[in-house]
């Protein structure tokens, strides 16, 4: 059997890297084609070396061309692209029938649609494309046959557990409701007043998940989860209200589906994301993961709590632009990625993120998704919105961090 050549787009984050281990157990099946990156050229240039993949891209010229000198000192043959442009054309090439989409952030999006719109095996792990521009995701998907597999835990979850020939964007026979399970992050059990003053050290603590800062900070908000509502009622065919979120602070389930017959089933596994990378590569087949096997009576419990809305309003925002479609959701992640990002810098305090947010989606126009120039000029205007508002807010902040 022929290798499968994979581009792993985000190759230095949390992804990319699990991503890189289960594809180093498997170099008799897999090539890594490609790798892919925002600015990290250091972590980058030992991937190159590591892997051998033929073509490097980062999104930053300046850390693409300290690549290029630092791979021929080496007397590596990787070529070196620079620019987000380029990395998008590498999503499309045919050297890479697989590709990871693990670019965080807006700066993911392009990237996952060339991918999509080439008819790759689309490994998805940037929920902002599904978030900002589900619509078109979709679209692209199923006009070009790629096959779309969510890697996100609880949506990797849900994929296992719905019948064998589900494709992205449809909806699934026989299911009735979907319940995505939320660890609760690391403030489950603060006080309200307490989680207002939490500091970027505290929100990035996450208590079972070995994560990038932005998404710790989403999951103590509960931002991350009212996403990836979003994301499963694009992916899933379903509307919002057919879906649920639970508490599981032990994060063994993943995630469930309910059948119409009263039927609940559920993936379980260790909290580790080499397990729905390796479940992606692999399908429909099954493959060593390299992870730590569930040993459901170590476990001893498992516990499912109803999240609660007032602690953690940035849950019911998402739920309201969930509701609303069209541009709303692109204006959410919009705001968010800029009031966390003002979070993480000691702008604002923990309890301002919704606060932003809330502000941003009273004054944002939204409207249909009639293209990417549309979702675009939303982002643009969401975060031009959010980044005033910080700017305001910041101006009058007198809480030391």
């Amino acid at each position: 059997m022929s290798e499968i050549g994979v581009l792993v787009l985000g190759s230095t984050g949390t992804v990319g890297v699990n991503t890189l281990e289960v594809l180093a157990l498997h170099r008799d099946r897999f090539r890594v084609r490609a790798l892919a990156a925002r600015s990290n050229a250091e972590l980058m240039l030992q991937q190159c070396l590591r892997f051998e993949p033929e073509w490097a891209a980062l999104e930053s010229p300046a850390a693409a061309q300290q690549l290029e000198q630092q791979l021929r000192q080496a007397g590596a043959s990787t070529r070196v692209l620079a620019g987000a442009a380029a990395i998008a054309e590498l999503a499309a090439r045919p050297e890479s029938p697989y590709v990871m989409a693990a670019i965080s952030g807006a700066a993911g999006l392009a990237s996952s649609l060339a991918a999509a719109g080439a008819g790759k095996r689309l490994l998805l792990a940037n929920k902002e494309s599904a978030v900002m521009a589900g619509a078109l995701l979709i679209g692209a998907v199923q006009r070009s046959g790629a096959q779309l597999i969510p890697i996100d835990s609880e949506h990797n979850a849900i994929f296992q557990c719905l019948p064998p020939a589900f494709r992205a964007g449809t909806v699934p026979a026989g299911v009735r409701r979907l319940l995505l399970t939320a660890s609760g992050g690391p403030f489950l059990n603060w006080s309200a007043d307490a989680v207002a003053q939490a500091t970027p050290a505290q929100a990035c603590a996450h208590p079972r998940w070995n994560m990038g800062r932005k998404i710790s900070v989403d999951s103590a908000t509960l931002m991350n989860k009212g996403l990836e509502l979003i994301e499963a009622s694009v992916l899933f065919g379903m509307p919002a209200r057919q879906i649920d979120i639970v508490v599981h602070p032990q994060s063994i389930v993943h995630s469930l589906v309910e059948y119409a017959d009263g039927s609940l089933l559920a993936q379980l596994s260790s909290p580790d994301m080499r397990t729905p990378i390796a479940q992606a590569l692999a399908w429909p087949e099954r493959m060593a993961a390299g992870v730590e096997f569930l040993d459901l009576v170590r476990a001893a419990r498992l516990d499912f709590l109803a999240p609660d809305p007032q602690r953690f309003p940035c849950l019911r925002h998402a739920q309201e632009a969930a509701r609303l479609g069209g541009l709303s959701c692109a204006s959410l992640n919009a705001a968010d990625e800029i009031a966390v990002q003002a979070f993480l810098d000691k702008q604002l305090n923990f309890g301002d993120i919704p606060a932003v947010i809330e502000t941003v989606m009273g004054r944002v126009r939204g409207g249909a998704m009639t293209g990417l120039e549309a979702v675009l000029a939303a982002d643009g205007e969401a975060r031009a919105l959010a980044s005033e508002v910080v700017a305001r807010r910041t101006a009058g902040l007198r809480v030391s961090l």
